[in-house]
């Protein structure tokens, strides 16, 4: 009856020292970083220089000969 009572402390103490998850603030920071992340892609994107070298791309890809 001891062993399984300390089986059953030392499981719950395991489970408690877990840290499996992110808080509030990890989770709001995680998303400040990502919008940040996806306002400068947009304008790389968006910048000139990007849209004419894409647009180069797609027009060679659709004037491709088979």
């Amino acid at each position: 009856m001891v062993q399984r009572i300390r089986t059953w402390v030392r499981g719950m103490a395991r489970r408690v020292q877990q840290d499996s998850g992110m808080t509030t603030s990890e989770y709001a920071v995680g998303t400040i970083a990502a919008c940040a992340f996806a306002a400068v892609l947009y304008k790389v994107v968006t910048s000139q220089p990007v849209m004419s070298a894409l647009q180069s791309l797609l027009k060679d890809a659709l004037d491709a000969k088979f």
